[in-house]
């Protein structure tokens, strides 16, 4: 009968000791002196307002956006005479970047003298008819026939000079062909934008067909970033977030959340769009980025070193006049040796920002305070 008393006793002193934390925790108070607090190698400081907090850090992929990529071609078949940019270069729009001799504009551009010697003989027939029918020498009847052959003649010109500048030739070539009625073969193919020689697809003295590729071009003042965000945190991330790409000064915006998942690494497509300059990166580099969010709520940076962990939750240690305060705080964010919290702080507190861990052995009892 004692036995089975002392063994209840027993169960009930160790019920006790596990619902009942040790007197310092149960105050969330150390009393410590500042001698002895020298010896413990604490430091203080006060934690940093903070307006934004990095979210999550993925791999992201540098692209160019498809409508600033350009595929140069050739616009009439021919043979390849020379090529004036090389993969790499920047060009500006209007700059020729390759010369074809093209037998078919030879022909293209015999239709249009042709053309243009019929319309000024129209015109001729044109204006003697419009002054015999102001005499009233000749019927209206003649007039309007004349009128209508000068105006199919016009559209014919019209439209050989529209094939002319189809096939590349600028309204100076081509005014400089009808004032000199000199044929040239060789056709300048330019650039229709300023931005970089993504890639060469051609070389020197090959023959090509209309439409041949000759050179990729790309406007990279403007990149997106492809990222790729695990699954499981896409719903913190939102569109308006920031993104810093590490160890560069290059920042860009979300612009777009993907709406499927990719089914082989099930991540989710985070797009942003990078506004600034960017020397730092290149298209089709793959980097890390750090998605950055902005809070509504106060929150403060730390060093991680001023954290401590007690039963799975985050403590800092608030300097008082008889010691220290332990204070709870949810740890919003880390970047690198700094944490990002939030909690019951106004930012003018000092705090604890080094020796943590001996701050924490006399909350818990594991060492004395005198």
């Amino acid at each position: 009968m004692k036995t089975c008393q002392f063994l209840r006793a027993l169960s009930f002193i160790g019920w006790a000791m596990l619902f009942c934390p040790p007197p310092a925790i149960a105050e969330n108070t150390i009393q410590i002196s500042e001698d002895h607090l020298n010896n413990l190698g604490v430091v203080l400081g006060k934690p940093e307002p903070a307006k934004q907090i990095p979210i999550l850090t993925a791999p992201a992929k540098v692209v160019i956006p498809p409508a600033h990529e350009y595929i140069v071609s050739a616009s009439q078949a021919g043979l390849i005479t020379k090529l004036n940019a090389s993969t790499g270069d920047k060009v500006k729009k209007g700059e020729v970047l390759a010369q074809l001799d093209s037998p078919d504009l030879l022909s293209m551009q015999r239709l249009y003298l042709k053309a243009d010697s019929d319309m000024q003989l129209g015109s001729l027939s044109y204006q003697r008819d419009k002054k015999l029918l102001e005499d009233g020498v000749i019927a209206e009847r003649r007039w309007q026939e004349t009128r209508s052959q000068y105006n199919a003649f016009a559209s014919v010109v019209s439209e050989q000079k529209q094939l002319l500048e189809i096939a590349g030739m600028t309204d100076a070539e081509i005014d400089r062909l009808r004032k000199t009625r000199q044929l040239n073969a060789l056709l300048n193919v330019r650039a229709p934008i300023s931005g970089t020689v993504m890639e060469q697809m051609t070389v020197a003295g090959k023959r090509v067909d209309m439409l041949t590729p000759l050179y990729r071009l790309a406007d990279l003042n403007n990149l997106w970033l492809d990222i790729d965000i695990p699954q499981e945190r896409i719903g913190s991330v939102k569109a308006g977030d920031q993104v810093q790409i590490e160890n560069t000064p290059v920042r860009g915006e979300i612009t777009l959340l993907g709406q499927s998942v990719n089914p082989v690494n099930k991540t989710v497509l985070a797009r942003a769009v990078i506004k600034v300059n960017q020397a730092e990166i290149r298209a089709g580099q793959t980097i890390s980025a750090r998605i950055i969010q902005s809070v509504k709520n106060p929150a403060f940076k730390i060093p991680n070193t001023a954290i401590a962990q007690n039963v799975g939750k985050s403590f800092i240690f608030i300097h008082t006049q008889n010691g220290f305060k332990v204070s709870p705080v949810t740890v919003i964010g880390k970047q690198g040796e700094e944490s990002f919290i939030s909690g019951d702080l106004t930012g003018n507190e000092d705090i604890a920002v080094k020796g943590a861990a001996a701050l924490k052995a006399n909350w818990l009892g594991l060492g004395g305070a005198e």
